[in-house]
């Protein structure tokens, strides 16, 4: 664990970097809380998506190298701004016009659509920890609306009515002059509709503690601002938010980066030290668009588990996370071979490099063995030639590949098969696009199809890449273009797998055929 531990004080992988910075701020005593707190926030405004789950994937992945690099012990906090006004009404959920109703109600007094629960709010946050529940998040979850309502937030929320000037100081200068003329940074509940009021203030007595306005049609009121009778506007919510619980980190989306001086800033009027802070880019659906939890474009945690494992899922969340990165079906084939590579290379990697390594995050050091033998794009081009539609049929080829195998000692391979028939059937078969030999190149498929009716060798992937390679390599250049017509008459493709592991995979004899079908003119 030492080992460990001094790897982890040097590496250049982003968790640890951030885990040191977190570190620094009580490099000169521990904290008086006890313990270092993480935060992720969420908005329920629509149906949990798959940038929450990063989002608390990453910071879990930070929290974890903070511990093997501190004895200082750490909490993780998921906090729900339950008490948000519903502003709109979500494109993807039921019973639109019923919702149209309760537009501007905290969420939590807002129906569930889907009569399943008190709120739609709660139903939000249920949807919210059933999928970090699954994944075996360990974390504290947090209600705004209990939050408010309970008295946690009160201390704070008197400060904020105390230094009310100061914080609106901070937020006027962020907004255009009409928006100042009415702008307040708390917003009071009306104590007869519920609705959540953008109204400005008539008064704000700090040593009551409440504040004073005009509701829509003119009425005066004064209220308390403590008891869940007012939250505060977002942004101020945010540096509150983190003066009242004591947040030492905190990581959200580029769409926030601009906002950052005026969370900290606030949250050092109310009486905390800023948070570390770490942005990382937004995810985009298939057209480059940011993918909206509202509008339900991308794709969903529930359809990447449809086609892969979670830790592919990880993976891909893992890389790069200040890099805008497409999230969509079509990366999912690489994230699930990219972690298998990684899960090959540990064992043999010394501390440094195993800390540098995904896997080493994914599975907060106890790195699992692959037992995956065959890559996931062989098994897609495999589902594909065999046009199989049950795992079954691919057992049989792997079974004759490696003999070892089995779906009892291989069961991720076992898994990714279930995946692969599912994924090419969803997108492989109807994409499949098959095209005629150019001269050249029925030459050379003629060339590779008796050479493997005469092959005696090994039927082993180098080998059999052999052959293929010394067919192409005196007819095609740049040599790609070989591997290219390949892919492209035999599998429909326009890319593919090492062809020497395929014909390793699918048989010297099936591929002899495959080659005959295709120059017959079978596939076009």
């Amino acid at each position: 664990m030492s080992e460990m531990r001094d790897a982890a004080l040097s590496s250049k992988a982003w968790p640890f970097e951030e885990a040191r910075r977190v570190l620094k701020r009580y490099e000169k005593a521990p904290p008086e809380k006890g313990y270092v707190l993480f935060e992720t926030g969420y908005g329920p405004s629509g149906l949990p998506h798959i940038g929450t789950f990063g989002e608390v994937l990453r910071t879990t992945m930070i929290r974890r190298a903070f511990e093997l690099i501190s004895d200082i012990p750490t909490k993780l906090i998921c906090f729900s701004d339950d008490l948000d006004g519903m502003r709109k009404v979500p494109g993807n959920v039921p019973n639109q016009e019923m919702l149209k109703e309760h537009l501007q109600k905290p969420l939590t007094s807002v129906p569930d659509p889907f009569g399943t629960h008190d709120s739609f709010g709660d139903h939000n946050n249920a949807m919210l920890r059933r999928f970090l529940d699954t994944f075996g998040f360990e974390y504290e979850f947090i209600s705004a609306t209990e939050f408010y309502n309970s008295g946690r937030f009160d201390e704070v929320l008197l400060r904020a009515a105390e230094r009310y000037d100061d914080v609106m100081k901070v937020m006027l200068k962020s907004l255009r002059e009409e928006r100042q003329q009415t702008y307040s940074i708390f917003l009071p509940l009306h104590p007869e509709t519920g609705r959540v009021l953008y109204v400005p203030m008539k008064e704000v007595n700090a040593k009551d503690g409440t504040i004073t306005f005009d509701d829509e049609d003119g009425k005066e009121w004064t209220l308390p601002v403590t008891g869940g009778n007012v939250k505060l506007q977002w942004k101020p919510d945010f540096g509150a938010r983190w003066a009242a619980l004591g947040v030492d980190f905190e990581m959200y989306g580029k769409d926030h980066s601009t906002n950052t001086p005026i969370y900290d800033r606030i949250c050092e009027i109310l009486g905390w030290k800023a948070p570390e802070h770490f942005t990382y880019e937004l995810f985009l659906d298939d057209n480059g668009q940011k993918i909206s939890k509202s509008s339900g474009n991308g794709i969903s945690i529930d359809e990447w588990l449809s086609y892969a494992s979670t830790e592919s899922l990880s993976y891909f969340m893992y890389q790069k996370p200040k890099t805008a990165k497409r999230l969509y079906f079509d990366v999912i084939p690489r994230a699930v071979d990219e972690y298998h590579q990684q899960l090959r290379a540990y064992p043999g990697q010394d501390a440094a490099q195993q800390v540098a390594n995904p896997v080493y995050h994914i599975h907060n050091g106890d790195v699992p063995e692959s037992r995956m033998v065959v890559p996931f794009a062989m098994l897609l081009n495999l589902a594909s030639v065999a046009s199989a539609h049950d795992k079954d049929q691919l057992w049989g080829f792997i079974r004759r590949y490696a003999p070892d195998a089995s779906p009892e000692t291989h069961p991720d391979l076992d898994a990714a098969a279930g995946f692969a028939v599912k994924y090419y059937e969803d997108f492989v078969a109807p994409a499949k696009t098959y095209r005629a030999p150019t001269e050249a190149e029925r030459e050379a498929l003629v060339e590779l199809r008796d050479q493997l009716a005469a092959y005696d060798g090994p039927v082993e992937d180098e080998a059999l890449q052999s052959v293929v390679y010394a067919v192409g390599r005196d007819r095609f250049d740049p040599l790609r273009d070989w591997f290219k017509a390949i892919y492209e008459v035999l599998l429909g493709a326009s890319q593919g797998p090492r062809f020497g592991g395929f014909i390793a995979l699918y048989g010297v004899d099936e591929t002899v055929t495959l080659i005959d079908d295709a120059l017959a003119g079978k596939f076009v």
